[in-house]
């Protein structure tokens, strides 16, 4: 009987090379919501986009970062 050790995956950490507001940044994050805390958005008010296409609040988390993609993120701004 041959000897087999317990191999378990070890934790990838992949970085994404991606566009935020036309600059080239890589991250961690997996989801637009992680990406907004990795560059300290953390719970801010803000509008976002990914490739375009505008993305509301409640499907942040849910939307998943690919290798690429373009993201805005904007402020909103008060006066006129």
């Amino acid at each position: 009987m041959s000897s087999t050790t317990d191999r378990r995956p070890a934790a990838v950490s992949e970085s994404l090379s991606l566009f935020v507001n036309g600059q080239r940044t890589t991250s961690s994050a997996t989801s637009l919501a992680g990406l907004l805390l990795e560059t300290g958005y953390g719970e801010t008010k803000v509008a976002t986009a990914r490739n375009g296409d505008f993305v509301p609040e409640r499907l942040r988390a849910a939307t998943a970062l690919a290798d690429g993609d373009r993201i805005e993120i904007l402020s909103p701004r008060q006066g006129g």
